[in-house]
């Protein structure tokens, strides 16, 4: 499939003050605390609502949902296979209003398995931008913004010893599709981070480093996963906003 970052995304910020790598302890005593602002019942259904939410509380809910009976990064998303097909065949541009409709329905129950995925957060955005619903299109957008500062803030990806920490491998590689930058096959560097590069070097940066070790966290026994790689569209781009 071909990319839909084709351009630096126009949503994305600098990184703010708020960086830090993922602490699993603190996170999972924040998450299960009721008197806590970061108890994750209640983060979860603000999102769901699409209320703002700050950069503290993207970092409790992304890095949280690993530690949630929903979180199965190796089981597939039958949803996400809906939503590719849907995908596939419609015209970006002039959509009708059955498929846009179809496709909302099939990317709300893939990211029950996949909540936080840039490419469905991306997918929501244009979906009901297209239908023209105004406030979910700017709440998507908002999330998708969060999401990926999130993944950026969680280290510089520049070594192996300061990777960004990602939950799904998609996220990873959708975090350098957001930039605009074209990748190679990824290269596993140890039991929990990979390399990802570039095809080119940006600034002489030559890739970027990710830590993967929650995907394995849970792993069956016997298992054997063959990582699925992110799939976008030229023709979907992120909305820009003024």
């Amino acid at each position: 499939m071909k990319r839909f970052y084709s351009t630096l995304l126009a949503l994305f910020v600098a990184v703010s003050a708020f960086a830090v790598t993922p602490n699993n302890d603190l996170i999972f005593a924040n998450i299960n605390n009721v008197d806590s602002p970061f108890y994750y019942p209640n983060l979860m259904l603000r999102y769901k609502e699409g209320k703002p939410m700050s950069e503290e509380e993207y970092h409790h809910l992304y890095y949280g949902y690993a530690f949630q009976p929903a979180y199965k990064p190796l089981e597939a998303n039958p949803s996400m296979t809906r939503v590719q097909e849907i995908m596939a065949r419609i015209s970006i541009d002039t959509p009708s209003v059955h498929d846009i409709d179809e496709l909302i329905a099939a990317g709300i129950a893939a990211m029950e398995h996949d909540p936080f995925s840039p490419t469905l957060l991306n997918i929501m955005v244009y979906a009901y931008g297209t239908s023209g619903d105004r406030v979910r299109e700017l709440a998507y957008s908002d999330h998708l913004q969060g999401i990926l500062n999130c993944i950026e803030q969680s280290g510089d990806g520049l070594k192996e010893k300061s990777p960004m920490h990602i939950i799904m491998f998609s996220h990873g590689l959708d975090y350098i599709a957001s930039k605009g930058i074209e990748y190679r096959k990824s290269s596993i560097i140890s039991r929990t981070v990979e390399f990802v590069p570039f095809t080119a070097p940006q600034n002489k940066v030559k890739g970027f480093y990710f830590d993967y070790s929650r995907v394995y966290w849970n792993k069956p026994e016997n298992y054997t996963f063959q990582r699925e790689r992110t799939w976008q569209f030229n023709n979907l781009k992120p909305r820009e906003y003024k």
